[in-house]
């Protein structure tokens, strides 16, 4: 297949480190098809995460993974992929979103984020921020000196006052902060609990909640994928099944549609957040920046799945986007 991209990961005992071949250049003659055409076409850029079936059950990062050929289809249609960039072409942009009314065990894990933080790699960029009432209080702009970004992590308040009653608004503000960061790889980890009740309690569904969709909207627009860590708050704490299932499905969908992933342990607070650091920075470490060429210049929603001819190979990505 012309628009295929063959992959091959190694990984290093503390870090990956990404390895492409010089099939990675796009085919000249297919690209040159379309401007001999003269089929219109716009440029898509899309975070990906690729791993083995092996590395997901096991929770561990192997030291060989063939990707095989990577394949990208839009509305079904198969699409021209230009590049797929790595983790050391592309520095990471990670914007921490925390909900401020959450339990105060969540103070407990801290350390573990602050670590989290300070292990990413060389020349990532951090920006810290918590959420309350709605808005988002800005603790650390986005900065590449990791220590700086830990250091600025505090005490939740852990009380009602701070509610936001839709964490998904604040979302939507504090990915607008990614528009003075350069394309590239982008991610939001949110430790929320995801309850919209700002239409009431009994309607907090996701399929009921507009912010939600909108917040999904602009980060597949903005090509960030979005991680989250479902934690008990203020509403939810001493919630029924129903709430908290509501709760958590929204943080899943949140995370499924950006190409994201969601974390829950159980209807409380987690233990331990640990687990949690651990698989995304597997997922961060084997995220790429894919960019390929759209023949849809149709304004409205596209869905995208990205495959691999390797069946043991699972990819992580948006499931679409909306054109405007």
């Amino acid at each position: 297949m012309e628009n295929s991209k063959p992959i091959i990961i190694l990984a290093a005992v503390i870090s990956l480190l990404l390895i492409f071949g010089d099939s990675f250049a796009q085919p000249p003659d297919h690209t040159e098809n379309l401007k001999k055409t003269k089929q219109k076409v716009r440029t898509v850029t899309i975070p990906i995460s690729i791993f083995s079936k092996q590395e997901l059950r096991e929770k561990t990062t192997e030291e060989f993974l063939e990707a095989g050929n990577i394949i990208v289809r839009e509305d079904g249609d198969e699409q021209t992929i230009l590049s797929i960039r790595s983790v050391s072409e592309t520095p990471l942009a990670l914007a921490i979103l925390i909900q401020d009314d959450l339990s105060s065990t969540v103070n407990l894990e801290l350390k573990s984020l602050s670590d989290f933080i300070k292990r990413l790699p060389r020349g990532s960029r951090v920006l810290v921020a918590y959420l309350r009432g709605g808005t988002i209080q800005v603790r650390q702009k986005f900065t590449e000196d990791l220590e700086k970004a830990a250091e600025s992590l505090r005490i939740l308040s852990s009380s009602s006052t701070a509610a936001p009653y839709n964490p998904y608004q604040a979302v939507e503000e504090a990915l607008e902060r990614f528009d003075a960061i350069p394309l590239g790889r982008r991610a939001v980890l949110l430790i929320s609990d995801g309850l919209d009740a700002s239409n009431g309690l009994a309607n907090s569904s996701p399929s009921q909640s507009i912010d939600l969709d909108q917040a999904i909207s602009k980060a597949q627009r903005k090509s960030v994928a979005i991680y989250s860590f479902y934690a008990s708050g203020s509403l939810t704490e001493r919630a029924n099944s129903v709430i908290i299932l509501n709760a958590q499905s929204s943080l899943n969908k949140l995370s499924e549609e950006t190409g994201g992933r969601a974390f829950f342990s159980g209807s409380g607070t987690p233990v331990s957040f640990a687990p949690f650091f651990r698989e995304v920075s597997l997922s961060l470490n084997r995220q790429f920046v894919l960019s390929y060429l759209s023949t849809h210049m149709k304004k409205g929603y596209h869905r995208v799945e990205v495959t691999s001819t390797n069946p043991d190979i699972k990819i992580e990505h948006p499931k679409g986007y909306y054109y405007r």
